[in-house]
């Protein structure tokens, strides 16, 4: 992967282009460790886009040929790579944007549905294809899928791993938007500037109480809203934000 950052914009490329940006165990890892350590003090946004045609194949398939491992020590390698990536993603304290340049299968797929913003490219495809190759969907897509896409079509892309287009991903809410190739990168800007003038800390917040709050039932989920609420309460942006309404003018958050 190649990692750079740019006006508080952290830029993840998959950049394994001659085997479509295949994910490894390792490469799962980094990533879980991008998210980890992107703090909302010196970053707005998280960019995730391929090199190359696509944005990621899924799984490197090669490498699974070669595994030889027991149940519970692949029950260790994916809760530390594909799992601990899903949990990172998901307590990120900033938003995450797959900017979807090419194919996104299997892992790729679920990488675009756990960010939290995804534009595609109109030429891309897309599959939940780990049943392929004997596998339910990982990298949070069985439980992600369901409430992006809803339940009976969760259930048709992971039983039958049909390919399908960037419109209907559009459709069933895998991606906010498809646009033409030539657009994507200022699609893309659009979103990070509209981010860059947002409360990141207040965002991380908010991502944090509605992924909490998924599994949850509503008087558990309304209680901790209001914990998490509390919390926002006490920040320098929500100062900032009051000031600048009574004020008359455009907050400036750090």
């Amino acid at each position: 992967m190649d990692i750079s950052d740019d006006d508080g914009i952290r830029t993840v490329t998959f950049d394994r282009p001659e085997v479509m940006n295949a994910f490894t165990p390792e490469i799962a890892a980094e990533l879980a460790d991008v998210f980890a350590e992107t703090d909302a003090d010196d970053h707005d946004a998280i960019v995730l886009t391929g090199e190359g045609p696509a944005f990621s194949a899924g799984g490197d398939i090669e490498s699974m040929a070669d595994r030889e491992e027991s149940p519970d020590e692949a029950y260790d390698r994916v809760t530390e790579t594909f799992g601990r990536l899903v949990e990172e993603a998901l307590a990120a304290d900033v938003p995450i944007v797959a900017k979807v340049n090419g194919d996104a299968v299997g892992a790729g797929l679920a990488v675009t549905a756990v960010s939290d913003f995804a534009y595609a490219v109109e030429d891309a495809t897309f599959s939940c294809a780990f049943v392929r190759v004997g596998l339910i969907p990982d990298t949070g897509g069985s439980f992600l899928l369901p409430r992006i896409v809803g339940l009976r079509t969760a259930k048709r892309l992971a039983f039958t791993g049909e390919f399908f287009g960037a419109a209907e991903a559009a459709e069933m809410g895998l991606v906010n938007e498809v646009v033409a190739a030539d657009e994507l990168d200022a699609t893309v800007e659009d979103l990070l500037e509209t981010l860059r003038k947002r409360p990141t800390k207040t965002i991380g917040l908010t991502k944090r109480a509605i992924h909490e709050n998924m599994g949850r039932g509503w008087r558990e989920a309304q209680d901790y809203e209001n914990v998490v609420q509390s919390q926002a309460y006490a920040t320098d942006e929500h100062a900032e934000g009051v000031s600048a309404f009574l004020e008359g003018r455009d907050p400036e958050f750090e």
